[in-house]
Order: structure tokens, then sequence, then C-alpha cells
């Protein structure tokens, strides 16, 4: 299933199964590093999920999980699904909306083998996807999944000012795929008018706000900070 990106026959990305079962998103290694793939079961996340430090995490605590608080998650912005399965792992209820096909694919195949493994099944039963562009039709997706979005999490890829710089190719994979989120201020309105409770935006730690209402509260560690938007105390109701 190609992806061509431009003219340029070595910008192609295209869908494979590798020799493990794993559907993978490959082109020219030099260009995009190695294939792609989204892997909740080892790697990056299963070290997480068995050292992240559970509620006390920065996306745990933006979005309101705490002591008899879990509340419904939409993430808007799924990307490689990583932040979704913390909060899944933490037994919230997560909705992730992708808009790129490719990678929403990829998370298609990484939950099924998700849910496959008995060390994440749990916390991929959670965890439910639709692909679609949460920043024109985010009412019409929530509505359809038939979910209650008490607080969303946005990630949108923050702009590169420098366009000579080198990116991670992780990173360059996703910008060829879907470009920089310059519908960013229109994905916080649409969050904003959704969202029962909270709205939680991941930024780089000296980034601006998106264009649009102030936070309430900021939340911020080393390299990233979380925006929060509030409409409603989510323990007043628990």
């Amino acid at each position: 299933m190609p992806f061509v990106l431009d003219t340029d026959p070595e910008a192609a990305l295209a869908l494979e199964r590798d020799d493990q079962g794993r559907l993978v998103l490959v082109g020219d290694e030099a260009r995009y590093g190695k294939p792609l793939w989204v892997d909740f079961v080892g790697g990056r996340a299963g070290h997480r999920r068995r050292f992240g430090g559970g509620r006390g995490q920065l996306v745990a605590r933006a979005c309101g999980l705490a002591k008899g608080v879990t509340p419904s998650i939409i993430d808007a912005t799924a990307g490689l699904g990583r932040d979704a399965f913390v909060l899944a792992s933490l037994g919230a209820e997560v909705l992730l909306i992708e808009r790129v096909a490719a990678i929403a694919a990829l998370l298609d195949d990484g939950l099924r083998r998700a849910r496959e493994d008995s060390d994440t099944q749990e916390a991929a039963a959670h965890m439910h996807l639709a692909h679609g562009d949460s920043s024109r039709e985010l009412g019409a997706i929530v509505a359809a999944a038939g979910v209650a979005p008490e607080v969303i999490h946005l990630d949108p890829m923050f702009p590169h000012r420098d366009k000579s710089a080198l990116v991670k190719k992780e990173m360059r994979v996703f910008r060829e795929l879907a470009g920089d989120d310059d519908d960013a201020p229109r994905l916080l309105e649409a969050a904003l008018d959704v969202a029962s409770h909270r709205v939680v935006v991941k930024r780089p730690r000296k980034a601006p706000a998106i264009a649009g209402p102030e936070p309430r509260h900021r939340l911020e560690e080393k390299t990233s900070r979380y925006d929060i938007y509030v409409h409603r105390s989510l323990k007043a109701e628990r």
C-alpha cells in the first residue's frame, strides 16, 4: 500500500508485513530510518508501563487521573498511541483518533497484537480507534463512537521554524505524511466544544500556547509541558 510523498521516488513510503507479521511503514532508510510500527508490548511502551511512574506521570496528572478519579479520554491526535496507552494502562477508557490513514493502520495492527498478549490485553481493551480528522469532524467521530468525552488530549505537531534543521527520522515520517498542524487553533476550538470537563494540550516546554483562550493551568517538566483548559472539576462529581 504505497504512499507517495513527492516526485522523488526515494520519498515513497509503503505499508508491508515484516517477517514477524507486524504491519510496518517502510521507506528509504537514509531518509526515514528503520521501518516504523506500533508496539505496545515491548520497547519504549513496555518499559514505560513497568517503570513510568503510574499516575504521577505528567500526562496522567494533566488528564486528571487521581485517586478515585479515572475520566474517559479522547486522544484526538493519537500518533503512535504512546500517551493513550499510558492512560489506558492506568484504567482510563481512551478513544484514539488518527487522521493519517497509514498511521491509523499501524495503530490498528499494534492494538491487535496488544490484545493477544497477556501483559497488555487489559490496557488494550480500554483503547478504541477511529480514523478521522479531529479538527474538522471531532463531534461526529465522538458521537459515532458513543463515548463520553470528559477529557480531550491534544498533541499537535509543533511547526519547524528552521527548514534546514535535521529532525528525528520518525518525526520526518509524520511531517511528510501529515504536514505541520497549522490547524491547531481550530483543533483546540473543536476540543473545547466537545470536552465536558477539560482539554489538555501537550507542547514543547518553551513553545507558545496555541492561539485562542488562555489555559487555566500549566504543568511542566524538563522538555515538555501541558496547557490545561478547564470547564469543570473532575473531582466534584465523584
